[in-house]
C-alpha cells in the first residue's frame, strides 16, 4: 500500500467498517414485525416528498404501479416504504397507522393517521423509513401546524399495521398500456383488509368459454403481475388473487373479450 499514510489507512478502515455494518443492517431487516397486525407501535423515521399538500410523485403513481393516488380511496395519504415495508413489491397496498407525539416534535398531534404503501424508498435513513406525501406528513400535526411540522423535514414517528378499509370500493384491475394478447400486465388495487396481493392467476377462454385451468402470473415489478404467453389470450378472462395472509378471491370473467391496455376493470369481489 505504497503512498498510504497511517491516518489514511485508519480512515479507509473506518469507512469500510461503516459499509460492512450497513450491509449487515440491511441483511438483518425483519419484515415479519412490519407485516404483523400484533406488533404494536414500532419506531420509525418519517420524511416527505413532492408538493407540501400533494400526493408524493408528480405523476400521482409510484413504484408499486398504482395510478391516481391523489384521488379516492388513497386520497394522497400514501408513502414510500424502504425494503422491510415495500418488500420487493409484496408490501404494495399495505395499510399502516402512523403518528408522531409531542416528544418527537412540538407540532405533532399524537393522533394516528392511515397511509398506504404505494412507492419504494431507495435511500432509507432508519430500519423503518416512511417517505410520506406532503399531505400525509402534515396530517400528523396539530390543527393549523401542518406547515410547521413539514418544516422539520425529518422526524421520529411510530407505526403499526392495520387492515385496509376502502368504503364503497371493490378490487379493481388496471391493465398497463402496451399490453397485448401475448403480454398481459395487471395491477390489482383497492383490496380491503390485507391490502397487499402476493399471488395472481389467470384463466383464459377458448371460443368464448373458460378453460377451467389457472395459469400463474409472476410479479414483474411493484404490484404488477404479468403473463407472457405464445398462445394469444382471448377474453373473457378470470383473475384469482391471493393476499399475504392467504385469503383468495376470484373475479370471474372480469376482463372482457376485446380488452385493451390502459383500461381499468371494476370487479364485484373484495377481501
Amino acid at each position: 500500500m505504497a503512498g498510504v499514510t497511517t491516518s489514511n489507512a485508519v480512515a479507509i478502515v473506518a469507512v469500510l467498517s461503516l459499509l460492512v455494518a450497513s450491509v449487515r443492517s440491511a441483511e438483518d431487516y425483519d419484515t415479519s414485525l412490519a407485516k404483523s397486525y400484533k406488533s404494536g407501535w414500532l419506531p420509525a423515521k418519517a420524511t416527505w416528498y413532492g408538493a407540501p399538500t400533494g400526493a408524493g410523485p408528480d405523476d400521482n403513481g409510484g413504484a408499486c404501479g398504482f395510478k391516481n393516488v391523489n384521488k379516492y380511496p388513497f386520497s394522497a395519504m400514501i408513502s414510500c416504504g424502504n425494503e422491510p415495508l415495500f418488500q420487493g413489491g409484496a408490501g404494495c397496498g399495505t395499510c399502516y397507522q402512523i403518528r408522531c407525539v409531542r416528544a418527537n416534535n412540538p407540532a405533532c398531534s399524537g393522533q394516528p393517521r392511515t397511509v398506504v404503501i404505494t412507492d419504494m424508498n431507495y435511500y432509507p435513513v432508519a430500519r423503518y423509513h416512511f417517505d410520506l406525501s406532503g399531505t400525509a406528513f402534515g396530517a400528523m400535526a396539530l390543527g393549523g401546524q401542518n406547515d410547521k411540522l413539514r418544516h422539520a423535514g425529518i422526524i421520529d414517528m411510530q407505526f403499526r399495521r392495520v387492515p385496509c378499509n376502502f368504503p364503497g370500493m371493490k378490487v379493481t384491475f388496471f391493465i398497463l398500456p402496451g399490453a397485448n394478447p401475448n403480454y398481459f400486465p395487471v395491477v390489482p388495487a383497492y383490496g380491503n383488509r390485507d391490502g397487499a396481493v402476493v399471488k395472481m392467476d389467470v384463466m383464459r377462454s377458448r371460443n368464448g368459454r373458460p378453460t377451467g385451468s389457472w395459469e400463474a402470473m409472476y410479479r414483474s415489478w411493484g404490484t404488477v403481475f404479468r403473463l407472457d404467453t405464445r398462445e394469444a389470450l382471448q377474453g373473457p378472462l378470470s383473475l384469482r388473487i391471493t393476499s399475504d395472509s392467504g385469503m383468495t378471491r376470484v373475479a370471474n370473467n372480469i376482463i372482457p373479450y376485446g380488452w385493451k391496455g390502459g383500461s381499468s376493470y371494476w370487479s364485484n369481489v373484495q377481501f
